[in-house]
């Protein structure tokens, strides 16, 4: 148990995902692959031609099966340099894949506005599980551009809850301007509503729509995968709907929205 609580730690680490992709070079993808998940991309990613980018891409599949499903400029990033190296020399021959390694923290490379939509399938669980905590938080908030990432640095256990309690999980520590308006943030992740959406509701510049897709990908699904999952603040309309513990993971499509935070500006 020592060990997993370790590993689990590591996840936001360099040297883990480096010593990991060295050792196990085999594709892997984290909760879901692309095949089940495209209905649900070709809702809101439906311009082929925009630029998308998928963080934390690792040896996944998933941007692979994007191209082959026609999306013309898929931009796959990760902290692993091994990882990165290794999918360049696989895909040097498609244009449309492009790999770079940059972490998630920092990607002040980018233009502003630069993406039509940004997929992240784990990499924010796997950050939120590290041994020194970064709560990425995705806002679609801005002061010239609204998509800012928000981080807070805190340790574990006690004082962690402290700082979530006491700023509500916003210290703005940098921003990383890369969505375009009405640019879709697509997060697949194990965690439920009720821990999840306190991470996004001080933002004034976006609208969170959710849904859900059984983990175990058999043919009985708990909801249709396209149609949202009703949302109240708190997201304890999820359980009237699904019930108590559903075993699924779940999808929040963020929509970036200027006009938002312009009407709040100015009520």
């Amino acid at each position: 148990m020592e060990t997993e609580t370790k590993t689990t730690q590591s996840y936001s680490e360099q040297w883990y995902w480096d010593e990991r992709y060295t050792n196990e070079s085999d594709p892997f993808d984290w909760y879901q692959n692309y095949t089940s998940l495209a209905p649900l991309i070709n809702l809101y990613v439906p311009r082929r031609t925009h630029p998308v980018l998928v963080i934390g891409c690792g040896n996944s599949a998933f941007s692979e099966g994007m191209v082959d499903d026609g999306y013309e400029d898929v931009v796959s990033i990760d902290i692993s340099s091994v990882v990165i190296d290794a999918m360049n020399k696989k895909h040097s021959d498609r244009p449309q894949l492009k790999y770079l390694k940059m972490d998630v923290r920092d990607m002040k490379v980018f233009e502003d506005a630069s993406f039509d939509a940004v997929i992240d399938k784990g990499t924010l669980d796997s950050i939120l599980v590290g041994d020194d905590v970064y709560f990425l938080i995705f806002f679609f908030t801005r002061e010239s551009d609204p998509f800012f990432m928000f981080s807070v640095g805190a340790i574990r256990g006690n004082t962690q809850r402290r700082c979530l309690r006491r700023f509500g999980g916003t210290i703005y520590i940098h921003k990383s301007m890369v969505l375009k308006d009405k640019g879709v943030y697509i997060l697949i992740t194990y965690g439920a509503p009720d821990y999840r959406l306190r991470l996004f509701k001080d933002s004034r510049s976006w609208t969170t729509k959710l849904h859900v897709i059984d983990k175990s990908l058999t043919d009985h699904q708990p909801w249709e995968l396209t149609k949202p999952i009703p949302l109240d603040a708190e997201g304890s309309s999820v359980e009237s709907a699904l019930g108590k513990s559903p075993d699924v993971h779940y999808i929040y499509v963020c929509i970036k929205d200027e006009s938002l935070k312009r009407e709040a500006d100015t009520a």
